[in-house]
């Protein structure tokens, strides 16, 4: 059948109309939500308000508000990124400002620059690798810059425990492994107290694939030599199992540490055991954290005060995930890059975090979030079962040896937060999006998309009749 040219005109036109009309809807991004970062200490691997005390080496950038004491050694930035490098206040990989110590070791920023406004004392060398290290005033406002950490740290230990999370002990006396297990698809909130955390021997975290993960640790003081805490286990999305964290394997690539967060808002003492590599950043303000003699921390330390010596060096894996805006809603992280990805350098907000309101049903279970049994993965997973009998070898999995997390009688479910009671309100969860047109809403744009085929389609059809009326 011949198709006439005003009708094959017509459909041409009013296909090329309509493409118009919905490229733009389809196209169309959903508006980016707000968060907050750790600010200014989000750019360092270490961010000390007073002094540091450390040997051998931080692979990420080092700020330290007072004396610097280096004298064992140290090296500075070695895994920072040229993007990382140009983040940085003035390019300076170290900042101290105080007095530096470089005594008979060697003092070495592999890349960017370095700047201390007190005296370098020691015989020692102190020189950047791909910048310069000179004396001059501090870039860093360190008290504004603790004035907003200590309120969001105090912010975040406000909003409490969210809806859905458990904290569950297992194994010898129900406190040799502790696992945290959260639901919430964007942000789970823990509140566990540090008799809890520092009497277990490993420690557990699991969240669904991209949410982020802050533990609130209450009390004074914590030390996990107390019970010999020796590993942090992550759950691997893709692996369904269990991975202890350190250098050479992390759960997902690296991200779901990246977006774990350990915060010790009331804390003055923080100690980590010597034989344990510590998974996640910690954000301790008031805090003189001790790292022990070995084992490194895979994050960022965020302290009053801190020494180190030995393994207990720094790895260069920054916090990366999305903490709630003071009474904005919780949203979705971006997913963390597997390798050090450039912080932002966004500054937190000074007043205190508010928890949104809540959009959870009853129960506590946010509305899509995948919901697990406490202290369990899933059917057939495999995880530590109480203290590992050794660890893993480089780049391995989970021991042999190690079982599925057990239920029931064997331990229990832990109270939320340190004095029990109900937990609090799920932050509200994040839109993820939709059909382009929804109910009603969709009418009126379909409506002026059909009168834009007609009109486009007409225009062509006259246009066409003249140019063959020319002709004739």
């Amino acid at each position: 059948m011949r198709i006439s040219a005003p009708i094959s005109a017509l459909a041409l036109g009013g296909s090329l109309a309509l493409g118009l009309a919905v490229a733009p809807a389809a196209l169309a991004a959903p508006a980016p939500q707000p968060c907050q970062s750790l600010g200014t200490a989000n750019l360092y691997g270490e961010f000390v308000e007073g002094d540091d005390t450390h040997a051998p080496d931080a692979e990420g950038a080092v700020a330290v508000g007072g004396n610097a004491d280096f004298s064992g050694g140290f090296s500075v930035g070695q895994e920072l990124t040229d993007a990382q490098v140009k983040a940085l206040p003035g390019g300076n990989a170290l900042v101290v400002g105080g007095n530096i110590t470089v005594g008979g070791g060697n003092t070495e920023v592999m890349k960017g620059n370095g700047v201390y406004a007190g005296q370098k004392i020691g015989g020692g060398r102190l020189e950047g690798h791909a910048g310069t290290v000179t004396r001059g005033p501090s870039p860093i406002d360190f008290a504004a810059e603790f004035a907003k950490l200590r309120a969001l740290s105090a912010g975040l230990a406000a909003q409490g425990a969210t809806a859905g999370t458990t904290v569950t002990a297992e194994g010898q006396g129900g406190a040799a492994t502790l696992t945290l297990t959260g639901t919430n698809a964007a942000y789970n909130s823990f509140v566990v107290s540090a008799g809890q955390l520092q009497g277990a021997k490993a420690l557990r975290v699991q969240v669904p694939a991209g949410a982020t993960a802050v533990v609130n640790v209450t009390g004074d003081g914590y030390d996990s030599r107390a019970a010999g805490t020796t590993s942090v286990w992550l759950w691997d999305h893709g692996k369904q199992s269990w991975v202890e964290d350190d250098k050479l394997q992390s759960a997902d690539g690296g991200a779901v540490r990246a977006s774990l967060l350990w915060n010790f808002p009331t804390a003055t003492k923080v100690v980590k055991n010597s034989a344990l590599a510590w998974a996640g950043s910690i954000l301790a303000p008031n805090a003189a954290v001790d790292l022990g003699s070995g084992g490194p921390v895979n994050g960022s330390v965020i302290a009053h005060s801190l020494t180190g010596s030995g393994g207990a060096e720094t790895h260069h894996y920054p916090f990366t995930a999305c903490l709630p805006i003071p009474g904005g809603p919780t949203v979705a992280p971006s997913a963390p890059a597997t390798g050090p990805a450039a912080p932002s350098a966004t500054a937190p907000a000074a007043g205190p975090v508010t928890a949104a309101a809540s959009t959870a049903p009853a129960g506590g279970a946010t509305p899509g979030a995948p919901v697990t049994a406490p202290g369990a993965g899933p059917t057939g997973s495999a995880g530590p079962s109480g203290a590992p009998s050794s660890r893993p070898s480089a780049g391995g999995s989970a021991p042999a040896t190690a079982t599925p997390a057990p239920s029931g009688s064997a331990g229990g479910v832990l109270p939320v937060g340190a004095t029990g009671g109900s937990p609090s309100p799920a932050p509200t969860a994040p839109a993820h999006g939709g059909l382009a047109f929804t109910g009603a809403s969709g009418v009126i744009p379909l409506t002026v998309g059909g009168v834009l085929v007609l009109g486009a389609g007409a225009g062509i059809v006259v246009a066409t009749r003249r140019r063959t009326a020319r002709k004739a």
